[in-house]
């Protein structure tokens, strides 16, 4: 201990020891010294005859045991994640995720204009991202319990049920028509951005997805 502390006192000695401490069988808490690699080192070469060369077996076959452990984890990390350890292994490892990347390209792009896109959407130019009618879309709809129908006639329109009226998903724009030469005006449900992912991940549930997704899962 005091050959320690004179030793951690001296010039690079934060190489060799790391103060500590433990708990002696008292429960009482002392200070102690924990050797590093280089200070098991600077130890074994002060010490000499039988004690240094017991020390220094002892060194050795621990600090071998210490690195077999290590390497131990470090080969389950890497079969885990499989991570390659060969340079012909990484590179094919990375021309595989940039063929992944282009594959997912058109689907991402689609993404990220559609769901960025600013304006008021018909349910026609939705229905049509799926190859579908407005008609079939709106029957999605109305089976799953989100719309509904109100009116009758020229006045019969889709409306969003009350659970789902204040979420953001959709707004009201007046649309006129003609009826026996009188013009008439209701209220024509479009859908916002926010509306338009409900959508998505509400069919996605069901496995139903836009056909453009549809020809990438194809091609996986």
């Amino acid at each position: 201990m005091d050959s320690a502390r004179k030793a951690n006192n001296s010039s690079g000695s934060a190489d060799f020891f790391i103060k500590s401490t433990y708990t002696d069988k008292n429960n009482q808490i002392r200070p102690c010294y924990l050797l590093t690699k280089q200070g098991c080192e600077f130890v074994a070469n002060k010490l000499t005859g039988k004690k240094g060369n017991q020390f220094t077996a002892e060194y050795v076959t621990l600090f071998n045991r210490m690195r077999q452990r290590e390497d131990s984890r470090i080969e389950m990390v890497y079969k885990e994640w499989n991570i390659p350890t060969t340079f012909a292994g990484a590179l094919k490892l990375a021309t595989e995720q940039a063929e992944q990347l282009e594959k997912q390209k058109p689907k991402v792009d689609y993404f990220n204009s559609q769901m960025r896109n600013p304006g008021l959407m018909t349910t026609t130019e939705i229905a049509k991202d799926y190859g579908w009618s407005a008609a079939k879309l709106n029957q999605e709809l109305h089976k799953r319990g989100i719309i509904y129908q109100q009116g009758s006639g020229h006045r019969k329109v889709w409306v969003v049920y009350r659970d789902y009226a204040n979420r953001g998903y959709t707004q009201y724009e007046p649309f006129t028509y003609q009826n026996g030469g009188k013009q008439g005006m209701h209220n024509n449900l479009k859908w916002t951005q926010k509306g338009k992912k409900f959508i998505y991940d509400l069919l996605a549930k069901d496995g139903i997805r836009p056909t453009l997704e549809q020809m990438d899962l194809m091609e996986d």
